[in-house]
């Protein structure tokens, strides 16, 4: 084949790269895992990729170096295609402040809060034969393919990854990251499905039967995803499948054990944590480190405790009761996009007299990011939860106020004797007051309390270990940091297993084609098709 083999760039006036959708039958169907992997593939083939998701929805998000907001499922994944992640790549970054509203960030900047029905519809009642659907979303939809375009002028493919499932038959008139970008930018659709969940064959058929005709003809194959088992056993309904749609499966992925990604929404420490699901190297001294994560409301970037999950012999949970903090060795307040909501669940719950109590003994606690803020004397939110002055827990000399403007930033330093590099989201500005013991990054220590705004900050290998040092001395634990745990090495090592997955057990000729190609010519109708034909 011609085409996008090693071109390492498109590089021709008007020139256009590849281009693929991976949609989902569900939520968590693994299309973030095989958006990455197949970038991974593709990149280890001398592929110019990038990822891209029209819209996502996600409290853990990252900074570009340009310092723009976006998930962190994307940056993610431009790690796996080895490129640069930018705000081409995630467009729309929905941050849910509650069950009905969520920040906007658009292009990488926040734009405001909007309620479901202001981004997903109208502020209002429709007009008299409006669709009530007919606002938010669509208007982006021009903004979306525009960025789309600029990824695939500049590379050779450009992987997509969708939201949800694709058969959301209430949303689909306004929809611009499954079937509407699809149709809207020409591209062919891989449906992934969960076997481990049960039921596959019936999500992959009643997903594309759910489609209008139009919708349908961009749906070009089917992969399976986390099969435990023989494959030969599945072979006969894969072909019934085929039988019935007029389309093939792309790939019988295994269930892989203690895959490591950057969750979306999930609550799982990614690279061995709470789960546990892969062998942990044993302590490298003669005791183990306990770290408790209290699981706060509008939990946002847990994925900060990934790189401590991955030292051998540090055991990380998240917890919600004041009972399960006596036995932690150190307990961690993450960032979260409710600070004030926050400060009330751990009142109501018994936790902050727990964490006081804590650091009246002299045991570690680090608070990031809006964990840092609830650590403080006070805060004046105007702007999050518009509470007004709230009192902090008191823990750390620091003030903060809300503002309007939210910094992003990818800041460097070092604490601890060692380089540290982090990244910046938040609308809280600390001021610093005295009293604090020594500086920490941005933020301050007092005893055994630490409080930063610096996500990413335990990233940096050297930085981790002094800081674990830190906490077994304070602990009393015989605890030694492995001298050899190197995080970026083992994100690498979690993305090229991603890309064997692709490599070892999809139909890779079949998947170029589709890159290459486009939407295959013939794909049959399913009945019934969407409800009243519609989209």
């Amino acid at each position: 084949m011609s085409g996008i083999h090693g071109k390492g760039g498109t590089g021709a006036p008007g020139a256009r790269g590849g281009g693929l959708l991976v949609a989902g039958t569900t939520s968590d169907a693994g299309k973030s895992v095989v958006t990455a992997g197949i970038c991974r593939w593709l990149a280890r083939k001398g592929v110019s990729v990038a990822p891209f998701k029209a819209q996502n929805m996600s409290l853990n998000s990252f900074v570009t170096r340009e310092g723009a907001e976006i998930g962190r499922a994307q940056a993610m994944q431009a790690a796996a295609a080895r490129v640069e992640p930018s705000a081409l790549m995630n467009p729309v970054l929905l941050k849910p402040g509650g069950d009905r509203s969520s920040q906007v960030v658009l292009l990488g900047k926040p734009v405001g809060e909007m309620s479901a029905r202001g981004y997903f519809g109208k502020y209002g009642p429709p007009s008299s034969g409006e669709s009530p659907y007919a606002g938010g979303r669509e208007a982006l939809l021009g903004t979306v393919t525009e960025c789309l375009e600029e990824l695939r002028r500049t590379h050779d493919a450009v992987i997509c990854e969708g939201a949800g499932s694709p058969a959301e038959i209430n949303l689909r008139r306004t929809d611009i990251v499954n079937l509407g970008l699809a149709r809207a930018a020409g591209l062919p659709v891989v449906v992934v499905g969960d076997i481990d969940r049960g039921g596959v064959f019936a999500s992959f058929f009643g997903t594309t039967a759910l489609l209008s005709a139009a919708d349908q003809r961009h749906v070009a194959a089917y992969l399976v995803n986390k099969f435990r088992g023989d494959v030969s056993l599945l072979e006969p309904g894969l072909e019934m499948l085929r039988d019935l749609t007029g389309r093939p499966t792309v790939g019988v992925l295994p269930f892989a054990h203690g895959l490591g990604i950057d969750e979306e929404d999930g609550l799982r420490v990614s690279l061995r944590g709470a789960v546990r699901e892969s062998v942990v190297a044993p302590p490298y001294g003669a005791d183990v480190l306990r770290v408790a994560v209290a699981a706060v409301p509008l939990m946002s970037n847990f994925t900060d405790v990934d790189a401590l999950a991955a030292e051998p012999g540090v055991i990380v949970r998240f917890v919600d009761r004041p009972e399960e903090l006596a036995d932690a060795d150190l307990v961690v307040l993450p960032g979260t996009r409710g600070t004030v909501r926050a400060l009330e669940w751990l009142r109501e719950r018994g936790l902050a007299e727990a964490i006081a109590r804590r650091a009246a003994e002299g045991r570690p606690v680090l608070g990031i990011c809006g964990g840092f803020q609830a650590l403080g004397e006070r805060i004046e939110d105007e702007v999050e939860s518009k509470a007004g002055t709230v009192a902090g827990l008191g823990l750390l000399p620091v003030r903060v106020r809300f503002a309007a403007e939210k910094t992003l930033a990818r800041p460097v330093g070092e604490a601890l004797g060692e380089r540290v590099a982090g990244y910046e989201i938040h609308h809280g500005v600390a001021e610093l007051l005295d009293g604090a013991d020594e500086p920490f990054l941005d933020g301050c220590r007092v005893g055994s309390v630490w409080g930063t705004h610096w996500h990413g900050s335990l990233e940096s290998d050297g930085f981790r270990r002094a800081f674990l040092r830190r906490v077994a001395d304070a602990a009393g634990r015989a605890f030694v940091p492995a001298p050899d745990t190197r995080f970026g090495e083992l994100r690498e090592e979690q993305l090229d297993r991603l890309g064997d997955l692709i490599e070892e057990h999809a139909d890779t000729d079949a998947l170029l084609r589709l890159i290459e190609e486009g939407v295959p010519d013939g794909l049959p109708f399913v009945p019934p098709g969407a409800p009243g034909g519609t989209a």
